[in-house]
């Protein structure tokens, strides 16, 4: 938005400059008329203060004394074609004269106006440099932000990776946890010399996988990010998230999805309070950022059950319920498997 804002004004200066320009043409061109016309105006002048020079010398009997002067009819009436016609080169002279002023008017308020429009478009070009001069703060400012939240943004995006890793981990030995359970439940009393296969079996499955799809959600609310990759505006980076973030109220309760054994309900560092349900299978759900969690490990929980309390801890997004459906240890979108 800054960089944008930086081109979008300089590029406003552009045009304010190519403006001035163009009215400085416009002023240099009018001054120009303006000499022409007013020279033209004081050589009609000169011509009428002639004019009316020789009528002072001429008396006011001079036109008199020549229409009267002339010893024929013929020569009486040229005398007085030539008086018409000098009276009207005189009218043609002072309207020329008139014309030339009410030019020089014209031209003179163009002039002020294109005057007017210059010292504006000084002052927009001196506030526009100011406005850029700041935009470019802002910008290395900005780009200075920027920077240092790319350094926090790769940190924390370390520390994510680093506990999606520990909870890799967690939730692989919770898994074996439980199959060494499910089966140990399963055998007769095993003697001394009895050791368990390389390769427990699977919990076995008590429906999860029919329910696909009718699910409900685990808790009332939005969810503002979904499984899978997702890039970052402003770093062209990515990451993957492997469940979803539900944003909800703080307090609001957090509902099993489905019947199953709680199997972890403690703090997890990275996922705040944390609670896991085997729901057998190889199926686990888990649910994080708890203010307060409300089932025990060993917990038998059933579909709609409350397990947590909606919370904001370890969250970076504020509060609300970072969900995940897991099979085998590897985590699926649960928007295929909720409603």
């Amino acid at each position: 938005m800054i960089l944008n804002n930086l081109t979008r004004k300089e590029a406003e200066l552009n045009r304010l400059n190519h403006d001035l320009t163009t009215v400085e043409g416009a002023v240099a061109q009018t001054e120009q008329e303006v000499a022409q016309v007013t020279a033209e105006a004081q050589q009609k002048q000169q011509q009428i203060e002639g004019r009316l020079t020789a009528l002072y010398k001429a008396g006011e009997l001079g036109s008199v004394r020549m229409f009267f002067s002339a010893e024929s009819f013929p020569q009486m009436a040229e005398n007085l074609r030539y008086m018409r016609s000098v009276v009207e080169h005189d009218k043609k002279m002072f309207a020329e004269y008139n014309q030339k002023l009410a030019e020089l008017r014209q031209l003179k308020q163009r002039l002020e106006q294109d005057v007017a429009s210059k010292e504006k478009l000084k002052g927009n070009i001196s506030a526009k440099k100011m406005e850029i001069e700041q935009e470019k703060k802002n910008k290395a400012n900005y780009l200075s932000k920027v920077q240092g939240d790319r350094k926090s943004y790769e940190t924390s995006i370390r520390e994510l990776q680093a506990n999606a890793a520990r909870l890799q981990t967690m939730i692989n030995r919770l898994e074996a946890e439980s199959r060494r359970r499910a089966f140990t439940k399963r055998q007769v009393r095993p003697g001394p010399s009895r050791k368990l296969p390389a390769e427990l079996p699977p919990v076995p499955d008590r429906g999860f996988a029919s329910q696909k799809g009718r699910m409900p959600m685990p808790v009332r609310g939005q969810v503002v990010e979904g499984f899978g990759k997702h890039k970052h505006p402003e770093f062209n980076s990515y990451t993957v998230a492997k469940g979803i973030f539900i944003a909800a109220p703080s307090g609001a309760p957090i509902k099993a999805i489905y019947d199953g054994t709680v199997i972890f309900a403690e703090y997890f560092k990275g996922f705040g309070n944390m609670v896991v349900v085997d729901h057998g299978g190889g199926y686990f759900s888990l649910y994080a950022h708890a203010a307060r969690i409300l089932r025990t490990v060993g917990s038998e929980v059933r579909r709609g059950d409350t397990v947590a309390l909606v919370g904001d801890l370890d969250s970076t997004r504020g509060a609300g319920l970072y969900f995940e459906i897991r099979h085998n240890g590897k985590p699926l979108d649960p928007a295929g498997w909720i409603r």
